[in-house]
């Protein structure tokens, strides 16, 4: 069968098994792989790389690089097998972050535009090997992505070596979706021509010289599932806070009665809220965002989206199912870019996007904390969100005012680690309600945050520390000695509050 998807002749002799790709891997190697967020990624010769490395008694220590997280529990496999030496921009699996953790493995947390950057700058070292999963390989040797593009094109490029995974269980559909172009090295670099979300600049493969294909493996293993939970009665909450400022905006004239393009966040939270967009009054949405998940799909089939780009397509099972098993119902609804084209910030300000993400905890100025536990401790990684909120035209971040059954608040006083500054915060909003922190200086910012934002539980010790806080004066009032009591008495006690607030 794989003949067919191998249309340039003088590549088929180059298909061998997994082991044996994986052996053109070698110790100190700096490694890119395809994938983005458990879409489109190398799913055989990674796992065959693990196993070898449990084989061998020599040391198989590699950089890794790839477009975001990976699916087929593959980090886990490199983690648990010591392969994995250094690791960028992005990852989600729990072995590989408490290795992250322990030291035993050099994340290096990036925004999600800037690894391919400074790889071609040279700035990130040598890189030797890509592996690229693949729906097909063209006559002249060009690479069909299949449900990411991610950093593949530039990693197919500027990789000494490139191993092609064709993958037989992604639908020959996807051909003819991508859209790759790569921006010219800087500082010769022109304006990069994309317009509106539907606009199209590039090839439909990835070009590449076809001897530059050290390898073709043969796998049929279908993308893992996305994670995300349906919608609760507290993200149904925050969709209507956002729907009503939107209406407002417009109302006051201060947001265009057609809605600018939308970005949306991978995970539960950004994928319920933008599914609650089905019931909203707005229509004729687009999206110009990094993945494009079950609420995309909501959106179209609802009549509500027109077009959606991105760099990967991240879906339930079911919906897997449904929408590749259909995929002709979508092709001209969607297009699939390279990340460093998707999150470019010249066409994010360009497109004047509204950009949704997660926190796992803001404070009371609006500085956001979206990766680091206790401000110490990794969770996954910024991923994309500073592309976005550094350059949209409002940068909203969400989250549940509490977690852990109440014993965590997630407006804090202070944050111990901050990814997003307030600079690059422009609305905050939890089940509880919506702060809007345009315009305002800090002193204005910490009230409305704690009244509209912050658990009814938490509101009055919010409240007690910032009165402490303006004795002490300043711009951004602070109480250095108390700013991170919470989470001190939440590491030593498990709540940070000595009462754990009822989530009534």
């Amino acid at each position: 069968m794989y003949q067919d998807r191998i249309r340039c002749a003088a590549l088929r002799a180059k298909v061998t098994s997994a082991d044996d790709a994986a052996h053109l891997i070698k110790d100190g190697m700096c490694v890119g792989a395809s994938g983005f967020t458990r879409a489109g990624d190398a799913k055989a010769v990674p796992v065959a790389l693990a196993e070898r490395a449990r084989r061998e008694a020599g040391p198989l220590r590699i950089t890794l690089m790839t477009g975001a997280s990976l699916g087929h529990d593959v980090d886990r496999l490199l983690t648990q097998a010591h392969v994995l030496a250094r690791r960028l921009p992005f990852q989600v699996d729990k072995t590989l972050r408490d290795a992250i953790n322990g030291g035993e493995v050099m994340y290096v947390d990036q925004h999600l535009s800037e690894t391919v950057e400074m790889l071609r700058a040279n700035q990130l070292g040598k890189l030797d090997v890509a592996i690229i999963e693949a729906v097909a390989i063209t006559e002249s040797g060009g690479i069909v992505p299949t449900t990411s593009v991610g950093n593949s094109a530039s990693f197919a490029m500027l990789a000494d070596k490139v191993i092609v995974e064709i993958n037989l269980a992604q639908t020959p559909a996807l051909e003819g979706l991508h859209d790759i172009w790569i921006p010219a090295r800087r500082p010769n670099r022109g304006p990069l021509p994309i317009m509106h979300p539907q606009d199209r600049v590039g090839s439909p493969a990835i070009e590449i010289p076809h001897e530059k294909i050290a390898a073709i493996v043969v796998t049929d293993v279908a993308d893992s599932p996305s994670t995300v939970q349906p919608t609760d009665p507290e993200t149904q909450l925050i969709a209507g806070h956002l729907i009503e400022f939107f209406r407002h905006e417009m109302t006051r004239g201060r947001m265009p009665r057609q809605m600018p393009p939308l970005q949306a966040g991978i995970g539960t939270i950004a994928n319920a809220v933008l599914s609650g967009f089905v019931d909203s009054p707005f229509g004729a949405l687009q999206m110009y965002s990094e993945v494009l998940q079950d609420s995309t799909f909501d959106l179209m089939d609802a009549g509500k989206m027109t077009f959606a780009s991105g760099a990967s397509i991240t879906l339930s099972a079911a919906r897997q199912a449904q929408v590749f098993g259909d995929l002709e119902r979508y092709r001209n609804r969607l297009v699939l870019r390279p990340q460093e084209v998707s999150n470019h910030p010249e066409v994010i300000r360009r497109l004047g996007l509204i950009a949704l993400n997660t926190a796992l905890e803001f404070d009371i100025y609006g500085n956001v904390n979206s990766t680091h536990v206790g401000g110490t401790h990794m969770m996954n990684g910024i991923g994309g969100s500073g592309d976005f909120a550094r350059n949209a035209s409002c940068a909203i971040f969400a989250t549940k005012s509490m977690a852990k059954g109440g014993r965590i608040s997630s407006v804090v006083p202070m944050v111990p680690h901050c990814d997003h500054n307030e600079h690059d915060v422009d609305v905050v909003v939890t089940e509880q309600g919506l702060a809007d922190l345009r315009g305002l200086a800090p002193r204005e910012r910490a009230r409305l945050i704690i009244g509209n934002c912050a658990h009814p539980s938490y509101r009055d010790a919010l409240r007690d520390y910032y009165r402490e806080a303006l004795k002490a004066g300043g711009q951004t009032p602070h109480r250095l000695e108390l700013a991170f009591a919470w989470h001190t008495r939440l590491r030593d006690t498990g709540a940070m509050l000595p009462t754990v607030p009822s989530q009534v």
